[in-house]
Order: structure tokens, then C-alpha cells, then sequence
């Protein structure tokens, strides 16, 4: 019964982290520029293989998988943000500017001011 219950769990887990690793994928087809396009990778494709890391770990029921799969886990959180932060940062710096229809650019609104000043 509780065999039952928790491949029901895993499976359900991994179909929702596929539907965020979809969206995330569409959004990088989609997304207008580098920026939300790396936006939508970061986000939804890490949140997509930490559920379905989680799915392992529930499938699994053993200490071992369960002990990789959060480190794993903790590996994707630590290291997204921080590869997308480098990689806008990289954008930036290499002069590539946010598609026009962007509402806030702080970005060039700190360099506009730097240049007034």
C-alpha cells in the first residue's frame, strides 16, 4: 500500500518537473532576448530537475539516492543563480541591449547617469 502510494508520488513529482522543464524550454524558444530567455532557463529548468531529483529520492527510498539527490538538489540552487547572474553580467559588459520593449533597465539608466555626472 505505501509502495503504491509513493510511485504514485515519484511519477506525479517527475510529470511536474517535466512541465517545468517544458516550460522553461519554450520560454527559451519564445523569450524575445538573452535575457529572459536565461531568465526562464535558470529558473524553471532548475525548479524542473529539483522536483524530479526529489522524484528519485521518493522512488528510491534508500539513504544513499536520497543523500545525492538533495546534494544535488542544493547544487542546482547554488550554482543557477549564480551562472546567470555571470552570464547577464557577461551580456552587459559585451554591450548587448535588452529587447526594446523592456520596461526597467537599471543597467543603462546607472550607465546614462555615470556619464552625466
Amino acid at each position: 500500500m505505501i509502495a503504491d502510494i509513493l510511485a504514485v508520488l515519484s511519477g506525479l513529482l517527475v510529470v511536474i518537473g517535466a512541465l517545468f522543464a517544458l516550460v522553461g524550454a519554450i520560454g527559451v524558444l519564445r523569450l524575445p532576448d538573452l535575457y529572459t530567455r536565461m531568465h526562464a532557463a535558470s529558473k524553471a529548468g532548475t525548479i524542473g530537475s529539483g522536483i524530479i531529483l526529489l522524484a528519485l529520492a521518493v522512488e528510491a527510498m534508500q539513504v544513499g539516492v536520497i543523500t545525492r539527490a538533495l546534494a544535488g538538489i542544493v547544487f542546482l540552487l547554488l550554482t543557477a543563480p549564480v551562472s546567470a547572474h555571470l552570464l547577464a553580467r557577461a551580456a552587459v559588459t559585451a554591450g548587448l541591449r535588452p529587447w526594446p520593449g523592456t520596461t526597467l533597465d537599471e543597467v543603462t539608466r546607472r550607465q546614462a547617469s555615470r556619464i552625466t555626472d
